[in-house]
């Protein structure tokens, strides 16, 4: 085996993947990173360290027209030249504004909708060692708590409608850029590249391309550093509560200190978003407000398009109301 593929099925085994009589999507973009985990994971299946399905999963976003589409294209190539399943989904929408968020949200419904579809265990994504460390940074420029700078979990549920599908980022905790990208060399396969990873428009490209440089300077290994920190402030957290998305009583709510409703908050909105992404202590201190409110009906708008409110007496999570009406007119 390559040292790539060593390393992953170390990682596999780490988390308790399943070895067999399973199946497992993975999301490919057609970047070096995914594209070195499809690959990895298809070698190890050949080498029966693994005996699964794979089914690769690609989501054309249509964001940057002919290259988006030659994405779509170069996927398809490729799994066909493996011989591997692949599952294709393609936005509908028109996302002008606050194009990362919107987009993640639709492809992350793709992939939740492609694991139920195939009654598939697992999603495995190709998050490295640098997308920690730039989480870890993002975050704490926006100000977030211990939950937000622990930034990107190696395995959590997927969604709360998919309570049984894991979401897996078995690369998390080991690989970096230029591991997944040597990968491909080794291999003889090409790769795309996403010219929004360039464009600096974007706060994680400015970070990647300006902030991280500077650091490296103070520390030359700053990405393993950071993304150790993240790793350290994990496992500061509280044990999961395992909080429902279900409506929370505000009564049962009022009583409750700041070091307990908070995370009790965070936990809430972690059950019914699927994850924490974009979201700062100002929402929670706004959330804290509207249950200290005497009036119901009030809202909070939540990144993504979600919303928390009140009604009848209960804390209810739902779409954003100002965005919907939006739509509807």
């Amino acid at each position: 085996m390559r040292r790539f593929e060593r390393e992953l099925i170390t990682e596999w085994r780490r988390l308790g993947l399943p070895s067999d009589d399973n199946t497992i999507v993975v999301a490919v973009s057609g970047g070096a990173d995914s594209v070195s985990l499809m690959l990895a994971l298809d070698e190890l299946k050949k080498a029966k360290k693994v005996e699964i399905r794979i089914v690769a999963a690609h989501f054309n976003h249509r964001l940057r027209g002919d290259e988006s589409d030659a994405d779509e294209t170069f996927v398809r190539e490729l799994t066909s030249e493996r011989k591997l399943e692949l599952a294709v989904g393609r936005s509908a929408l028109s996302i002008k504004t606050n194009v990362e968020q919107k987009a993640r949200v639709e492809r992350y419904d793709f992939l939740q909708q492609t694991a139920a579809n195939l009654k598939a265990t697992a999603v495995l994504t190709a998050h490295t060692v640098d997308d920690q460390a730039e989480t870890f940074l993002l975050n704490l420029i926006r100000g977030s708590g211990l939950q937000g700078l622990s930034a990107i979990s190696p395995i959590r549920r997927l969604t709360a409608a998919e309570p049984d599908v894991a979401l897996v980022r078995p690369l998390l905790t080991w690989a970096r850029r230029a591991d997944t990208e040597g990968y491909c060399h080794e291999l003889g396969v090409r790769y795309r590249s996403d010219t929004m990873n360039e464009d600096e428009a974007f706060t994680r490209v400015r970070l990647r391309k300006i902030l991280i440089p500077l650091l490296k300077d103070f520390n030359p290994k700053i990405v393993e550093r950071l993304a150790e920190t993240a790793r350290l402030l994990r496992s500061e957290l509280p044990a999961d509560q395992h909080v429902s998305p279900e409506p929370l009583t505000t009564v049962d709510l009022l009583p409750l200190p700041p070091a307990e409703l908070k995370p009790l908050l965070r936990g809430w909105l972690a059950a019914n978003r699927g994850d924490l992404r974009g979201i700062e202590l100002k929402h929670i201190e706004a959330i804290e407000r509207l249950i200290h409110s005497r009036k119901s009906g009030k809202t909070v708008e939540l990144p993504g398009g979600d919303s928390a409110f009140k009604q009848g007496g209960r804390l209810c999570f739902g779409k954003n109301l100002v965005e919907k009406r939006g739509a509807d007119n």
